[in-house]
């Protein structure tokens, strides 16, 4: 019994380690949705295929995936700014763990303030009694319990702001084609089934691919 205490005393530092990887492992896909542009691709990317009405094409699988490669793409400086800040110098013993944890959150949250609206950061701030900065984009020193949920918040508004537009030109054939149904006396035939075509061809037509994926990175600032 004596023997067994010592030796987990002996190794404290390595189960600590442990046990801090595997609880960073679980909470890591909501640390991933949360604190990245992936909110807002998968939401648009996901109203994109309704707005087309293509049900289950493509599939979530491929939309997750579209997502998580953009997400790559627009934090690969805040992942350098991780590795040379944090995870660099804590390799090499210029850092403590607890310094560690508390440098790598800087990039992160330099991130999402400057993608973060005044308004969000202000009705947080107000609810956790925490001074409102002057500047958002470099109030570093604000709590991560404020800067999630104001960065998680513009998220949405924004993704719902883009998709909003996305609706609009796909609706607009929605409308056509219901009226010219409907003019015909064609009410049993479900406009779905004739407009969807027009809208996938109208999406090639115009490179959609290419122009969503190239106005979802622009608007990251």
């Amino acid at each position: 019994m004596t023997d067994a205490l010592i030796n987990v005393n002996g190794s404290n530092v390595q189960t600590i380690d442990i046990i801090l990887l595997m609880g960073l492992l679980t909470i890591l896909p909501s640390l991933v949705v949360m604190m990245t542009s992936f909110t807002r691709y998968v939401i648009v990317l996901s109203f994109l295929r309704t707005a087309m009405g293509t049900q289950q094409t493509p599939p979530n699988m491929v939309l997750v995936g579209m997502a998580l490669m953009l997400t790559l793409f627009t934090m690969t400086p805040t992942l350098e700014a991780v590795k040379s800040e944090a995870y660099d110098p804590y390799i090499a013993g210029e850092i403590t763990q607890e310094e560690f944890f508390e440098v790598v959150q800087m990039p992160f949250k330099r991130f999402m303030l400057h993608n973060t609206e005044v308004s969000s950061v202000e009705m947080y701030c107000g609810m956790t009694d925490v001074d409102v900065p002057e500047n958002v984009e470099t109030a570093t020193y604000l709590p991560m319990r404020v800067v999630l949920p104001s960065f998680v918040t513009t998220e949405l508004k924004k993704a719902f702001e883009i998709g909003f537009l996305l609706y609009l030109p796909f609706l607009l054939i929605d409308v056509i084609v219901s009226s010219t149904l409907m003019s015909m006396g064609m009410v049993m035939l479900p406009p779905s089934m004739i407009s969807t075509p027009f809208k996938i061809l109208l999406f090639i037509m115009l490179d959609g691919w290419h122009l969503l994926f190239s106005t979802l990175i622009q608007t990251i600032n």
